[in-house]
């Protein structure tokens, strides 16, 4: 993501959709050729597999088209949830990687079971909420999460809250932490961060410049707040 000016592509934000829901209907399947090959993203994805019990439950927040995130776990054997508040992206993700469950809803809204999942993956879908729900959204994913089950998490770092940038030549408002506060609102909703990661990936993408991204590696050792 970059800061820039308006283009002809830029998404609507008096759209009745959550702004990624708009966001991601229009990117459609452009969104996984710019990004489905980042070697980050499948280094933490063989990361949790290392970590997950056979036939492990998981959970994909911000599913998009299921590649390389649901695909790859299924290939591994576990079971998926996928979910994501594009329908676009849903409608893909069902087709590319059948074996997996994907469903169209806000992750925010969505009754989570205490205990439920042994993995969870949360990659780069937390930008276009607000700090306070990106915190609140955190206790609850610790929640979904057994005791000893693992979650990975990618995201753009930078202290900024509601800021303008460009993203694949459509204009997004987006929020996000810098690195150390990121980590310490991760241990406050309950995890433990086991390693962290900063790299920079350029999109494939002719809109596209360098990103820089943070991978963190997560593992729920307790009850949040205690």
């Amino acid at each position: 993501m970059r800061a820039g000016e308006r283009r002809d592509s830029d998404v609507r934000h008096d759209d009745q959709r959550p702004p990624a829901a708009v966001l991601f209907d229009d990117l459609g399947p452009d969104y996984e050729k710019a990004f489905a090959h980042a070697p980050a993203h499948v280094s933490a994805l063989e990361w949790l597999i290392e970590r997950l019990p056979p036939a492990a439950r998981t959970l994909d927040v911000g599913s998009g088209t299921g590649r390389p995130t649901a695909a790859t776990l299924v290939g591994a054997g576990h079971s998926v949830l996928g979910v994501d508040v594009s329908p676009v992206m849903v409608e893909l993700a069902a087709r590319q990687v059948p074996g997996a469950e994907f469903r169209c809803d806000d992750i925010r809204e969505l009754p989570l079971d205490a205990g439920s999942f042994d993995g969870v993956c949360v990659f780069f879908s937390l930008l276009q909420m607000t700090r306070a729900e990106q915190s609140a959204l955190m206790r609850r994913l610790t929640r979904a999460l057994k005791p000893g089950g693992h979650l990975v998490l990618a995201t753009v770092p930078a202290d900024v809250e509601d800021v303008e940038v460009v993203f694949m030549g459509r204009r997004v408002l987006a929020t996000s932490f810098a690195e150390d506060d990121l980590t310490d609102m991760l241990e406050s909703a309950g995890l433990t961060v086991l390693s962290r990661h900063a790299t920079t990936f350029t999109p494939a993408h002719p809109d596209a410049g360098p990103e820089p991204h943070l991978f963190v590696h997560c593992r729920r050792d307790g009850t949040p707040g205690h």
